[in-house]
């Protein structure tokens, strides 16, 4: 079977992208304490994933296979270009969300940068396939291209996982743990290093 073909996403490839994390996310830790209501999961998920696509959709820097059923969002380092500085700043989304909702995504959000490192790398922000095509090697595939662009800079990489299953998974594909978080999820941020 031929792999399809790696492609840069673009606004068009929104809905397809957020469908997709949505569905792939479902079981998450991270994605079910910050909505934990089985109601509400689909549409404040979809949320937070269209609002990290449209903070990275301008900056060249989400890949996806597939039609988008495989996506991996990344986050250039600090000082490159954008063209919106706009939509690093909040989101129209997040009004959306209830008070409790919203100080939970803050939350976990600053303690994640709270313990990121203080030099310059790319972020692997959100990695995920649909259920309905995982196993074929798609995730492994959009990673790799960013790992790629985050060589071609010079650059270390770093990601963060509240999933231990995922840790193995990302050793294997040469990740190491650099740091962990306790709280408000155990989580393990990871680094690829330079090369």
């Amino acid at each position: 079977m031929t792999t399809p073909e790696i492609t840069i996403a673009t606004p068009a490839d929104r809905d397809a992208v957020v469908g997709s994390l949505v569905a792939a996310f479902v079981k998450d830790p991270v994605l079910r304490y910050l909505f934990p209501d089985e109601e509400t999961y689909p549409r404040y998920a979809a949320a937070f994933f269209g609002h990290l696509f449209d903070k990275r959709v301008h900056r060249s820097s989400i890949w996806t296979i597939g039609g988008g059923a495989s996506v991996a969002i990344w986050k250039p380092p600090a000082g490159q270009p954008t063209e919106s500085s706009a939509a690093e700043h909040g989101s129209p989304e997040e009004a959306r969300y209830p008070a409790d909702v919203l100080a939970r995504v803050r939350g976990y959000d600053e303690a994640v940068h709270d313990a990121l490192p203080t030099f310059p790398f790319w972020y692997l922000g959100v990695l995920g396939t649909h259920p309905d095509s995982a196993g074929r090697g798609w995730g492994r595939a959009v990673m790799r291209a960013g790992l790629d662009r985050a060589a071609a800079d010079g650059l270390p990489a770093i990601l963060e996982t509240s999933n231990p299953g995922n840790v193995e998974l990302y050793r294997r594909a040469g990740w190491e743990v650099a740091g962990s978080l306790s709280e408000p999820v155990p989580t393990w941020i990871m680094q690829q290093p330079a090369p």
